[in-house]
């Protein structure tokens, strides 16, 4: 009579006998998931009190055996409809009791023959079968699955133990290169997550597994892999296990299992990769091995620190090794500026331009290039006068200049700048006076690099000297005028370079024995000036001068371009065919020493005008020379080797010397300054005033000779009762 289930309760009635049995008595039945049991689901006391226990068992009995028959299909969509209209008679407690009572023996039979990936599924799956619309019995369905899924079978000792190391082999097949399963892995591995055991079933086995491999791992292949190969083995491990947690861990996972690596491969080998390859990958300029370095020692605690103080050690050492080995002298400067920019491309490509670690290397360069003292600072100033020599042959301006504020960031790690300075102002003024330098521009580009880094100061001396040649062609205009208006014209023309003494290097005059027309010339010359300037004294520096003399050999006439001595030593083959070096020495007033030298880039170099005899490299004693007068060349001019452009030992060692002289007058000069504004004062003040002061290295020991000196001279004195207390004498 039921039009809503009549085919059901028909059925129902026949297996029964029941005359009549209406939609109150029994609302719905329900065949409940997938385990061969079927249940009946009412609330029998509300519903039908007039039905006993044994109507009931039948009543189940027979839905039983109705479902079980062909004759009767239900689908899903009938049964959660059932067990809706169940619930919306408020009887999901009793829905409930007796649905956990058939999981219940269900979980306890799948126990017996367990397969525990088929089983969590199908339960899974039959959980989800019983999802109704009221949110509430839904949750404790889902609740009750779980608990009854952790206690019946993950909780059993056996079951776990066996789950939990199939699943550590399986992972450990993987770190070995093997495939797996990965769904499978994902599957139990979210089961034990859902049941709330992950952490302590799963995670800590895991990690203390994988922290054994790694251990074991990093011991060997420390041994057995070069720094390159372990620093990819390493990444490429870090990439494998950030891979497992996005495919199959558990993402609460991912921070002690990253970490684990990195302590076993990283932190436990930091000191022993970076003494075995540091120096290697810096050598060897292995910019992608050096990026990922700093990349995995950034992760790891301690890392960059450590690499850091090794970092900074190797540039001292090599370093060091550049500066304090004479024999590599000759490019000491380059190798500098290549290992500056070696290092500067290390700490901007590999290192992420990481202040600290760029400040380390500006340290360690000040450190190692001042362990040689005055020497870099000699070979920087020579360095620059030959790229400002040959400049533009070399390089574009763009190029040069470029150079130059290269050399000008190796300038600033010198302490004894005043070095640089004294032979700076020696060689500038060679190019200046033998017209040498190869751009204007680039000379007054430097010295305005020197006067920002070093002050106007530093650079006053060296400004006068351009000062001086502007003014000497200003003076050579008007004294070709005054020659056009002498009486008897010279043949020979003459250009002067006015110096001013306190600005240029101090020469050691030099008397030589010029040719009457030259002497002449020199006479007109000094009329004109000093008819100008009252009150001046001209000294004549011979040897800085330079000419031009013209020159018939069998091949035809040449110029040959040549210093104020080779211009004597030539001359006087006018008079004859051969001479000894020592009428040559007689003749010209040239001193041993420097005559030696002129007629060896005569005679003994690439244009040899002069022929000596006997052949050889060296001139000696006793030597003969003569006019070659087969000399060839392909020039008309030509440049023959002018011993001014070649610092001679003596000239280094001069130079050195007046630096240090310098130095003493500095330092008397600033212990009298302290003193007169401080009058009283000890010694260990006055020291430590006096290194704040000065601008070049000194020793302690020098210092106490300079102030002795003072008291001797009595510009200050001792404290009678307390000597080690000065007080300035007014």
């Amino acid at each position: 009579q039921c039009c809503k289930c009549n085919k059901v309760v028909v059925e129902i009635c026949q297996k029964l006998q029941l005359k009549s049995l209406s939609l109150q008595n029994i609302e719905k039945f329900v065949m409940f998931m997938d385990f061969d049991m079927y249940v009946l689901v009412t609330d029998r006391p509300k519903l039908a009190e007039n039905y006993t226990e044994d109507t009931w068992l039948k009543l189940r009995d027979a839905v039983g055996a109705i479902q079980n028959s062909t004759s009767i299909k239900y689908n899903l969509e009938e049964l959660y409809q059932a067990v809706e209209n169940l619930c919306s008679y408020k009887v999901s407690p009793t829905l409930y009791k007796q649905l956990r009572q058939v999981c219940e023996d269900h979980v306890q039979l799948c126990l017996k023959k367990i397969r525990m990936n088929r089983c969590w599924q199908d339960h899974c799956r039959q959980t989800v079968s019983v999802v109704v619309d009221v949110l509430t019995l839904f949750t404790r369905l889902r609740d009750t699955g779980l608990e009854l899924f952790r206690t019946h079978i993950v909780s059993d000792s056996a079951v776990q133990k066996r789950t939990v190391e199939g699943i550590l082999e399986q992972i450990e097949l993987e770190r070995n290169g093997e495939t797996v399963d990965r769904s499978l892995l994902r599957s139990l591995l979210g089961m034990l997550s859902d049941l709330q055991v992950y952490k302590d079933s799963f995670e800590e086995r895991f990690l203390s597994e994988t922290n054994r491999l790694y251990a074991a791992e990093g011991q060997r292949l420390m041994q057995e892999r070069d720094v390159p190969e372990y620093l990819h083995h390493v990444s490429r491990r870090l990439e494998e296990e950030n891979d497992r947690i996005v495919s199959y861990l558990d993402q609460s996972t991912q921070k002690p299992l990253i970490s684990c690596v990195e302590k076993q491969l990283l932190g436990e080998h930091m000191t022993a990769i970076l003494q075995k390859g540091l120096s290697t990958l810096l050598d060897e300029n292995r910019v992608t091995e050096l990026a990922l370095l700093y990349q995995l020692f950034s992760k790891v605690k301690g890392g960059l620190p450590t690499l850091l103080q090794f970092w900074r050690d190797y540039i001292k050492s090599f370093g060091g090794e550049i500066v304090c080995t004479p024999e590599k002298d000759k490019d000491m400067v380059q190798d500098l500026l290549d290992f500056k920019d070696k290092m500067d491309n290390v700490a901007q490509s590999c290192f992420a331009r990481n202040e600290t670690f760029i400040n380390a290397m500006k340290e360690a360069f000040e450190a190692f290039i001042n362990k040689r003292p005055n020497k870099p600072a000699e070979l920087i100033a020579k360095y620059v006068d030959s790229k400002l020599r040959a400049g533009n042959k070399e390089a574009t301006e763009e190029e040069l200049e470029r150079i130059l504020d290269k050399i000008m960031i190796i300038f600033r790690f010198i302490h004894g700048k005043d070095v640089f300075e004294a032979f700076y102002k020696k060689d500038l003024a060679k190019r200046l006076l033998v017209g040498k330098s190869a751009s204007v521009d680039a000379e007054k580009s430097m010295l305005s690099k020197l006067k920002h880094e070093c002050g106007a100061a530093f650079t006053s001396k060296l400004e006068g000297m351009f000062k001086d040649m502007e003014l000497s062609k200003d003076i050579m205009i008007q004294f070709k005028q005054y020659m056009q208006n002498q009486s008897e014209p010279s043949n020979i023309e003459l250009t002067v370079n006015i110096l001013t003494m306190g600005y240029w290097p101090s020469y050691t005059p030099m008397e030589v024995h010029l040719p009457p027309e030259m002497v002449k010339l020199q006479e007109v010359f000094k009329l004109f000036y000093l008819g100008k300037h009252s009150g001046r004294k001209l000294q004549w520096q011979p040897t800085l001068g330079h000419a031009v003399l013209k020159a018939e050999f069998k091949e035809g006439k040449k110029e040959v371009q040549v210093s104020l001595f080779q211009t004597l030593v030539l001359l006087m083959f006018n008079e004859g065919e051969e001479f000894s070096i020592e009428e040559i020495r007689t003749a010209t007033g040239i001193e041993e020493g420097e005559l030696k030298r002129t007629l060896q880039s005569l005679a003994c170099g690439k244009a040899r005008v002069l022929n000596k005899n006997p052949r050889g490299k060296d001139v000696e004693d006793g030597d003969r020379f003569n006019f070659n007068n087969d000399f060839k060349h392909k020039l008309f001019r030509i440049k023959i080797n002018q011993i001014q452009m070649k610092e001679t030992v003596e000239e280094q060692v001069s130079t050195t010397e007046r630096v240090f002289q310098d130095r003493q007058y500095q330092i008397d000069a600033a212990v009298v300054r302290i003193m007169k504004m401080r009058k009283t004062l000890s010694h260990n003040l006055l020291v430590s005033e006096l290194y704040n002061q000065l601008k070049f290295p000194v020793k302690p020991g020098d210092l106490k000779k300079r102030i002795e000196s003072l008291i001797d001279r009595d510009y200050m004195e001792r404290d009678k009762e307390t000597p080690n207390q000065y007080h300035y004498v007014a």
